[in-house]
């Protein structure tokens, strides 16, 4: 399915705005956190499919009635950024609201899952918008809502990174299914309340550089930053036979050893993408997993523990027993050097995560079925990450219901690449018995 017919297939788009069922209080801010603005060039875009019977009787108005009291739990999406004195971007939260999309699409939903191939078209149902050139008047949280013409629906998310991370956008979204069926949100606390400038006169000097992000050109209020490459993204199901295979390739469950399925997937494919990248192999790549030790209930927040591993090997000729020892054993965690130098620099600076190395993210745990409309979750999910840096990333997330006796059996990997390392990409994933080609 290509890019006109997609443009083709949805269409009557209409824009509007959704606030707070209640008045914020004047001079209320939202302060993002140095793991916060780390993220700010990223954006989370996701998407859920839903069948007729799940959404009948289910209309816009209905759905912007819970939205109302869905904006005032969590007031600070509905804001809008500002600058202090110093620079360091705070959410003023005025209660401009949350981006409201309507559309439609020519197509049944089991049509376009089984033409999508699992969730790589998901643009045309989710909002691509970033914060800036004007970051006063940009909304940082978008819904997109298309009816499909079997009575199915999709919902869109479209999330600043700098609002949290996606366990964390997951975790609100959820609630407004809740809203929707007339249960309590019981929303988060108050926003972090602005407390002036961090940049100190004489900032201490950090250990080391982190080296799981890069530092970019400044990008000024265009939230935005270009790489040097266009890149690609394609998405591929793993059923729970063929995740058990891959297990068994880096050495499986043998001598009392459980191995996890995110660092078996990674070995295998940080292998894979080492070959189609011979002469210039990766040889250092960032895991980006949940820190539960971290995340408080009720908090929007970048809850994430940023790795970075080294291989002083050659990943390509190596067995994929030592790769799965290596992301294990070797995994080095910089989240506090990144928050480091992101108050060194008054949170001003800018920069990439994603894709700044070769990136791995762990997203097994992110409630995306945990959304329900009238009671029913999603047939399918999916969620992916735009702004991803020229090295590329790999993102597992969980399978949908239907992929094993439980949702956390099968997975759905997504894979972010330069454009001219896709073809044989696909070609190595099928030597694998991974994907079809």
């Amino acid at each position: 399915m290509v890019v006109q017919e997609q443009e083709k297939l949805v269409y009557g788009l209409k824009l509007s705005s959704v606030g707070p069922a209640r008045v914020t209080a004047a001079d209320v801010v939202h302060e993002p956190a140095a793991a916060d603005l780390a993220m700010k060039l990223h954006y989370l875009r996701g998407v859920y499919f839903f069948a007729g019977p799940a959404v009948e009787g289910l209309t816009i108005p209905r759905i912007k009635e819970s939205m109302f009291s869905w904006c005032a739990d969590y007031y600070a999406v509905c804001g809008r950024f500002r600058r202090s004195d110093s620079g360091r971007p705070y959410i003023k939260c005025n209660d401009c609201g949350v981006r409201f999309v309507e559309a439609e699409c020519d197509s049944t939903v089991d049509e376009w899952l089984e033409a999508d191939g699992h969730g790589s078209l998901l643009g045309p149902f989710v909002s691509h918008q970033v914060v800036g050139p004007e970051p006063f008047f940009s909304p940082t949280c978008l819904v997109q809502v298309t009816r499909f013409k079997c009575g199915g629906m999709s919902l869109g998310l479209s999330w600043a990174h700098v609002l949290g991370d996606p366990f964390s956008a997951s975790d609100c979204f959820n609630m407004l299914g809740r809203s929707l069926s007339g249960l309590l949100a019981g929303g988060p606390k108050g926003p972090r309340a602005l407390s002036g400038p961090r940049r100190l006169a004489d900032p201490p000097e950090l250990a080391r550089e982190p080296a799981s992000i890069k530092r970019v050109s400044p990008v000024g209020d265009h939230w935005v930053v270009d790489g040097n490459c266009n890149m690609g993204t394609f998405t591929f199901h793993l059923s729970p036979d063929q995740l058990a295979h891959l297990k068994s390739k880096v050495g499986g469950e043998g001598h009392g050893e459980k191995f996890p399925p995110f660092e078996s997937l990674c070995a295998i494919l940080w292998q894979l993408i080492a070959k189609v990248r011979a002469g210039n192999e990766p040889s250092t790549v960032t895991l980006i997993k949940n820190d539960p030790s971290k995340r408080e209930n009720g908090i929007l927040s970048n809850s994430l523990k940023i790795c970075l591993v080294k291989a002083d090997f050659s990943v390509a000729d190596a067995d994929p027993g030592e790769i799965l020892r290596l992301l294990i054993d070797r995994a080095e965690d910089e989240s506090d050097l990144i928050e480091e130098a992101v108050e060194r620099d008054g949170g001003v600076a800018d920069y990439v995560v994603y894709g700044a190395n070769l990136s791995f993210v762990d997203w097994e745990e992110v409630s995306m079925y945990g959304l329900q409309l009238n009671g029913n979750r999603p047939i399918f999910a999916s969620y992916v990450i735009e702004g991803v840096a020229d090295e590329g990333a790999v993102f597992v997330l969980p399978g949908p219901p239907s992929s094993g006796k439980d949702s956390g059996q099968g997975r759905v990997v997504t894979v972010i690449l330069p454009e001219n390392q896709l073809l044989q990409m696909k070609s190595e994933l099928g030597k694998q018995d991974i994907l079809l080609v």
